[in-house]
């Protein structure tokens, strides 16, 4: 997922979170280990996009992963400098 964003996107800040240990055992979770992340990426590619844009752009690089071993996707995306909180 990494270098995918990163190739795609070219982000000035990019934390990808693993929370896949807080939803074990979740009916639809795959138990995996790597089914629930959490992205905060900034990309002077988002400037002037909406959120909804920005997600779908996101969605789409990661595609294969979500149809695949990714369950749920949680995402924050950012222009540089709109804040980050």
């Amino acid at each position: 997922m990494r270098e995918k964003l990163i190739v795609a996107l070219e982000p000035t800040r990019l934390d990808i979170i693993n929370e896949s240990e807080q939803h074990a055992g979740h009916r639809s979770s795959p138990g995996t280990g790597e089914s629930h992340f959490r992205i905060l990426i900034v990309s002077p590619s988002f400037e002037g996009k909406s959120r909804i844009e920005r997600h779908r752009a996101v969605n789409e690089i990661l595609s294969d992963e979500l149809k695949g071993r990714i369950h749920a996707l949680a995402l924050k995306t950012y222009a540089p400098g709109e804040t980050t909180q």
